[in-house]
């Protein structure tokens, strides 16, 4: 298990198309109909409800210990559910932070995935912890590797995980990239 000594810092992320913010614990039902899609739950590893009620509830679990959890992410024009994000020490590395997100496939192809893609960016950088940011995707998932490519991620070398029987595309964000970026 890794403590780290830092500020909590809430997610709470807003622009004039999306909210990302923490679930409540009244809106399981809510996020479950993400998983209702075989489209978007082809590339996930997670398949049952009881495994989705078990994400949701260590989600909320998660708020309390932060800074690292799963949030909802919703539409600025009417709050509908849009999908879910993740920010979490990478299992496969505790030196490198891991994010991810699922989009409902009505909100695919719209620029959505880059939005919060940047979002997690600049709330991992913002806890300044110092450690590169990484996400993984499915080998097939051609879209979320072209928003991690649009959002300056390298893809290094494939990823091999237990509870998956192929290798994942694995992409990395260099900790000095936020340095390095230019302020307009």
């Amino acid at each position: 298990m890794y403590f780290y000594s830092v500020i909590t810092i809430p997610m709470h992320y807003k622009n004039e198309r999306i909210i990302i913010r923490e679930f409540t614990p009244k809106e399981f039902l809510l996020f479950s109909t993400l998983f209702e899609n075989e489209n978007v739950t082809r590339y996930l590893p997670y398949k049952t409800p009881e495994e989705y009620k078990e994400m949701f509830d260590k989600a909320l679990a998660d708020y309390e210990a932060g800074p690292f959890s799963r949030w909802g992410i919703f539409s600025t024009q009417n709050n509908d559910f849009v999908g879910m994000c993740l920010a979490r020490i990478f299992l496969d590395n505790p030196d490198q932070l891991e994010i991810g997100y699922t989009l409902g496939e009505n909100y695919w192809g719209k620029g959505l995935g880059t939005e919060v893609c940047k979002a997690l960016i600049d709330y991992c950088f913002s806890l300044n912890l110092k450690k590169d940011i990484v996400a993984v995707t499915d080998l097939d998932n051609i879209g979320s590797q072209k928003v991690l490519l649009n959002n300056n991620f390298k893809r290094i070398e494939n990823l091999m995980r237990e509870d998956r029987d192929r290798e994942l595309a694995y992409f990395i964000l260099q900790k000095e990239y936020k340095s390095e970026k230019k302020t307009i």
